[in-house]
């Protein structure tokens, strides 16, 4: 299915091995990975981090119209399926999905189906238009990095703070010098929805606009990109060290950078006005630039442009900072978030962040994966 500007393939829990080692291996197996060309070429994956997710989906017992959805990042190269966070994006398609294999009572012309995310132990609450007993994928809502039109979904993500440290701020700080191996640089980190080290744009020698190719064919500036998130890794429990970061949570925290509104042109090739976003952000994705931008990303991104003392907050001019929505200006466009944030209370608390994006099934069937995997075993 695809969600949002991701896709991936879903599964029905009742269809995998329960025991989660095996169950990995079933994964990786039916995506093709772990492959070192870097092509996926033996599975369904899609050789991209926005292409090679899963979703593990069955009914939540005791809590009607309600489903389970577990998110994984299948690595491409090395045999891990990442676990740590959510994918916004792709939660887009959990309520469709549901939908279309009943695992939630139908109401035209709107189905509401509420989503836990085992991941971060956050509901979600997805609102689906419904046609003739299906998720609707028709429409004329149009979101950016995604060709074409389609049924407008709008999904609202309830208290995503401290989704995977249990606190917004997890360090206590909205802003602190961090100490990697590239040397002291400036972030905020800010766990909504997942969390997120932000970094200026300047701060890595970029202008903040640039695109994809211009990223990602920097070698050295990954490295000191990776260097600043496993650093981030390692500041907020993550990780033991830089390096287990790097090899064992790849996916999470995420990394963005920030700078002002600025015009800029799309990877379309479109001019993007600065007047129509509120900053510009890039996040990466498993180590390369996103096309986009992450849903759980933006969630993030949006939360910490409301909170006073964010390098993102910085970037926000003064007659915005107080509006309801935040607009990202992203590589493909631009992407709103509804925020509602609480900081009346000893440490600020995000109520509650709306995003719409459209979703559709691809193509359903079965995926073939060595017998042997299954052997001995009991489904989930």
């Amino acid at each position: 299915m695809r969600g949002g500007t991701s896709k991936g393939v879903f599964f029905r829990a009742e269809d995998l091995p329960a025991d989660l080692e095996r169950q990995d291996q079933v994964i990786l197996a039916a995506f093709g990975s772990p492959d070192p060309y870097g092509r996926q070429i033996d599975g369904l994956g899609g050789a991209t981090s926005t292409t090679s997710k899963v979703a593990i989906i069955s009914p939540r017992p005791g809590e009607a119209d309600t489903v389970d959805y577990t998110f994984g990042q299948v690595s491409i190269t090395a045999p891990l399926v990442d676990r740590k966070g959510n994918c916004g994006n792709l939660s887009a398609a959990v309520g469709p999905y549901a939908i279309d294999e009943g695992l939630v009572e139908v109401r035209e012309p709107v189905t509401t189906v509420r989503i836990y995310n085992t991941n971060t132990r956050k509901y979600i609450l997805a609102r689906v238009p419904v046609e003739n007993g299906k998720a609707k994928v028709e429409g004329d809502y149009r979101i950016a990095g995604v060709p074409g039109t389609g049924a407008k979904v709008s999904l609202e993500f309830e208290r995503p703070g401290g989704a995977v440290t249990g606190r917004l701020l997890p360090t206590g700080r909205a802003q602190e010098v961090l100490e990697t191996d590239a040397g002291p640089v400036t972030v905020s980190i800010v766990d909504a929805a997942n969390p997120v080290v932000f970094v200026r744009a300047q701060d890595l020698g970029l202008k903040g606009t640039e695109l994809p190719q211009e990223v990602d064919s920097d070698p050295e500036l990954l490295a000191r990109i990776e260097s600043i998130r496993a650093a981030a890794a390692v500041r907020i429990g993550l990780a033991r060290d830089p390096a287990d970061a790097t090899r064992n949570s790849p996916a999470v925290p995420k990394i963005a950078f920030v700078s002002p509104p600025a015009d800029y042109v799309l990877t379309s090739g479109v001019k993007m006005p600065a007047e129509d976003v509120d900053l510009v952000a890039r996040i990466m994705s498993m180590g390369k630039l996103h096309s986009a931008y992450a849903i759980t990303g933006a969630i993030c991104t949006a939360g910490a442009a409301r909170l006073e003392g964010t390098v993102v907050h910085e970037m926000v001019p003064a007659q915005r900072r107080a509006s309801t929505d935040v607009r990202i200006g992203h590589p493909s466009g631009a992407v709103e978030v509804g925020v509602q944030l609480d900081t009346r209370g000893p440490e600020p608390e995000y109520v509650c962040a709306t995003v719409y994006r459209t979703a559709r099934r691809i193509m359903e069937g079965f995926v073939y994966v060595p017998e042997s995997l299954f052997a001995g075993v009991a489904r989930g």
